[in-house]
């Protein structure tokens, strides 16, 4: 199993309705965390190294930086 700081990185980790922290693009520089459940999967790749890219279900998109604990 991968370790929580590389498991956003994995499509397979990562199902519509799962609550993630994703850092949004206008945040990269701060690191700032929007956290959110999953609307949609837009990465198509299985693996990214910067963070599997969805939406969430309020409109955001980001790269998943933490899955969270349901």
């Amino acid at each position: 199993m991968e370790n929580e700081q590389t498991a956003g990185q994995f499509r397979k980790n990562i199902q519509i309705g799962t609550t993630v922290e994703i850092v949004q693009k206008k945040d990269q520089r701060s690191g700032v965390l929007t956290e959110g459940i999953v609307k949609r999967i837009l990465t198509k790749s299985p693996k990214h190294t910067r963070g599997i890219k969805v939406m969430l279900d309020t409109g955001e998109v980001g790269r998943v930086r933490n899955i969270l604990p349901e």
